[in-house]
């Protein structure tokens, strides 16, 4: 078969292309540095044609051209797997809204046609000598997308990074139907989290030493990640494994200073087992064409009973608020949306059942009203009134605050109020207690 001649013939141009999309239909954008740009600005110019078209993606890294045409929400809609700082702006203007699931299930939507999907259009590597088109650091959920999808167009882009050493992070142009060439434009990158401060490098310092040699990382978004990642850089740590749902810019830091082997995983033995990944042009980078990598979907990245089979499994990531039984929102607060379930749930619960294993609820005890300038408490007697719940109290593990850390493992409730008030402001502990006694979660003989 010749492929350049078949890339040839369904070669053409990103407003020729959309014109296959109607009112009413589905389209998938895909997934974070994975959207298109080039058919996400002539799907644009065609608004004033359409009316419901309902755009499905995630972790947006740019606004969209199609929320920025007249009356954007009476022609498009945006609905998102997972949120960042765009999309709530975008949740405020009425155009887009979350999709709330177990990220790690978003595959198995598309197998069963409970995602609906008629037209995906994508961002992709350029093609290979075989016919095949890289999905870039994102295998996540795309073939599937491809495959369920009635039309796929793929724009490409010479600034896409070749993800390997996965399955299901390519698709073949015999399963492609337009494909669109377009200005090649840098590939988004996710802003970093800076300097730590000194709440961070106090959170990092409590959770370093709990990991050992040949422990399995899965580090989550956010300043607290990030800090632990530049610690377990600069220790004394060894034989570290990755497996983890998104790829951050502190894995290549610890990669670099030789703390990453793999050598203890009992499976994918010496390779970093990623769904995605966003950030720096040198994570970028380091990623292209580099075998030790392994770019797969979420369903297995994800899979709690695989993370779960990785002994010494430590799980980091960040919460919004926590409340005195344990509960942890990651996701809103009260009915303010933030982000999303993401694979939290999947990897809090793989790394419990994990032999040796532990997972990290890391948490600054406060935060200052943007408005107010006032101090409040991210440990609350209860969440807030429409706050949902990512990681059930049932889940806890470990939780961490500049204040100390606290193993949930096994704990009555007046055991967790104890431990859980002891990791807040010094300011608030007094209320907390009084709260949590007419809460019935409080012994008086336990009374400071």
């Amino acid at each position: 078969m010749d492929f350049q001649a078949q890339y040839q013939q369904k070669l053409t141009t990103a407003d020729e292309a959309v014109k296959v999309v109607k009112s009413g239909d589905w389209v998938d954008f895909c997934w974070c540095v994975s959207t298109p740009v080039a058919l996400d600005q002539a799907l644009a110019r065609r608004s004033e044609e359409l009316t419901d078209v309902k755009v499905r993606g995630g972790i947006l890294l740019h606004r969209p051209a199609i929320a920025d045409v007249p009356n954007a929400a009476e022609h498009f809609s945006w609905n998102s797997a997972h949120m960042g700082g765009i999309e709530r702006k975008l949740i405020s203007e009425g155009f887009a809204y979350y999709m709330p699931i177990r990220y790690s299930e978003l595959p198995s939507y598309y197998r069963s046609g409970n995602s609906k999907v008629d037209v995906v259009m994508i961002q992709v590597a350029p093609m290979d000598e075989h016919g095949w088109f890289n999905f870039g650091p994102s295998a996540s959920h795309l073939k599937m997308a491809c495959e369920a999808a009635k039309t796929v167009i793929v724009e490409v882009n010479r600034n896409m990074p070749v993800c390997m050493g996965g399955y299901d992070n390519y698709v073949h142009i015999n399963h492609v139907d337009m494909i669109v060439e377009g200005e090649n434009p840098a590939i988004d990158q996710m802003a970093g989290a800076g300097a730590p401060s000194e709440v961070d490098l106090a959170i990092a310092n409590l959770v370093v030493p709990e990991i050992p040699d040949g422990a399995c990382l899965q580090l989550g978004i956010g300043a607290v990640p990030s800090a632990i990642g530049r610690m377990i850089a600069e220790s004394d740590l060894k034989d570290l494994g990755v497996h983890t749902e998104m790829y951050v810019d502190a894995f290549v830091e610890i990669a670099e200073a030789g703390k990453i082997t793999g050598a203890r995983k009992p499976f994918d033995r010496g390779r970093q087992v990623y769904a995605f990944a966003a950030g720096s042009q040198k994570l970028y980078d380091y990623l292209n064409n580099n075998p030790e990598c392994c770019c797969v979907p979420v369903d297995y990245a994800n899979d709690v009973a695989r993370v779960s089979q990785i002994d010494n499994f430590i799980s980091i990531n960040g919460a919004v608020d926590i409340d005195l039984y344990g509960q942890v929102s990651s996701e809103s607060s009260g009915t303010r949306h933030i982000s999303g379930a993401g694979g939290q749930q999947d990897f809090v619960l793989g790394a419990y059942l994990s032999k040796g294993g532990k997972s990290f609820i890391c948490c600054p005890a406060t935060v200052k009203d943007k408005k107010s300038g006032e101090l409040k408490s991210r440990i609350r007697p209860t969440l807030l009134e429409g706050s949902v719940v990512t990681a059930t109290r049932t889940n806890l593990h470990w939780l961490v605050t500049e204040y100390g850390k606290f193993n949930a493992k096994g704990k009555s409730t007046w055991e967790r109020a104890e431990g859980i008030i002891s990791l807040a402001h010094p300011q608030f502990r007094d209320e907390l207690i009084a709260q949590a006694e007419k809460m019935h979660i409080w012994r008086r003989s336990n009374k400071r």
